[in-house]
């Protein structure tokens, strides 16, 4: 635009030089030596203008140089814009590794910034942006926070990401995909989401089925399927060894056991329940307060006071005050002691 404009004012200069030079100071011709060749003779106005078309084309050439370089520069700040745009995008997904090749140096900063940043988008902050990209990725993400499910596949995400989860916990609860879809391909599923179904899958599904998925037992899940032992809605009848085989699957702690005879009290036969805790204390001590609790719980105080003879002083000190008690003709809950 300014060499055009440029060129319209040295052309009206040129043309008014020459025919000032030519109306007003002379009509001669005349001819020139340039390096020994001598020129065609020409009228005296039309050399004089021979200089100043020469420093236009100069001028011109000079101009479009660094208008050229400018246009290069301006090039490297609009790719970069492009891939902070890209970086944002990233840093909202929570890509892993983020890397973003800058040429300018006020966007290597930005950039290194970042890539090497968390960054959460403010509830405050909704689609409306002025750029496609991250509009975009705004309003996917408000959809997953508001309980839609979306489509994730384009932006190569990993199933640990954790939009990728809360995503797949959508399509679940939407009912897009069932408990068998995401307990039969749990390599392809966060390992805390196939938990969480597994949660669910385990309050009416039948024994075969909870032990063919029980690699995604977890301990919440435990205590589900011992609430269900003989109850009265899903009931769920399982033998010692199955129950046996699903506490080993966990690490439990002396607590946990104690819970657990605890939710087995509500249905279970009174003569598997202390059979099971005391083939349990026997593979493992954990267990033991569990079976004292067991015993005591069923008023079994002949073997549980057996246990308390035969342990340390410092050892299983409520139980042996519960056991004083009931001595003493005092009766008391159990359940108040552990």
């Amino acid at each position: 635009m300014y060499i055009k404009r440029y060129t319209i004012a040295a052309l009206v200069l040129i043309i008014l030089v020459g025919w000032y030079v030519y109306a007003f100071v002379t009509q001669a011709s005349t001819s020139i030596e340039f390096f020994g060749v001598t020129m065609p003779p020409l009228s005296i106005a039309m050399w004089t203008i021979v200089p100043l078309i020469l420093l236009y084309i100069a001028s011109v050439a000079h101009m479009s140089f660094y208008s050229f370089l400018g246009s290069l520069k301006l090039r490297k700040y609009e790719k970069d814009y492009e891939k902070i745009v890209d970086s944002i995008v990233d840093a909202y997904l929570g890509k892993e590794n983020r890397s973003h090749a800058f040429k300018t140096d006020r966007y290597k900063l930005l950039g290194a910034l970042v890539d090497n940043a968390t960054i959460f988008p403010s509830a405050e902050l909704n689609s409306d942006i002025d750029n496609k990209k991250i509009s975009e990725i705004l309003e996917l993400i408000n959809k997953i926070k508001n309980g839609e499910s979306v489509e994730l596949k384009k932006h190569s995400l990993p199933s640990y990401n954790q939009l990728v989860i809360q995503n797949e916990k959508n399509r679940y609860k939407n009912g897009d995909i069932t408990h068998e879809e995401i307990l039969n391909n749990s390599s392809k599923y966060d390992e805390s989401i196939c938990k969480d179904v597994y949660i669910d899958f385990v309050k009416k599904a039948p024994l075969s089925a909870i032990e063919k998925y029980k690699k995604s037992l977890t301990k919440e899940s435990l205590f589900e399927i011992l609430a269900r032992v003989n109850a009265e809605e899903n009931s769920l009848e399982i033998s010692n060894e199955s129950l046996i085989s699903l506490f080993n699957d966990l690490e439990l702690s002396s607590d946990d056991y104690i819970k657990a005879s605890q939710k087995l009290s509500r249905g279970m036969n009174p003569e598997q329940r202390i059979k099971l805790f005391e083939t349990l204390s026997n593979e493992n001590e954990n267990v033991t307060e569990a079976y004292l609790f067991t015993l005591f719980d069923l008023e079994m105080l002949a073997p549980a006071n057996e246990i308390l003879e035969t342990s340390q002083d410092n050892e299983y000190v409520y139980f042996k005050a519960y056991s004083s008690l009931r001595e003493c003709g005092k009766h008391f809950d159990i359940n108040l002691f552990i």
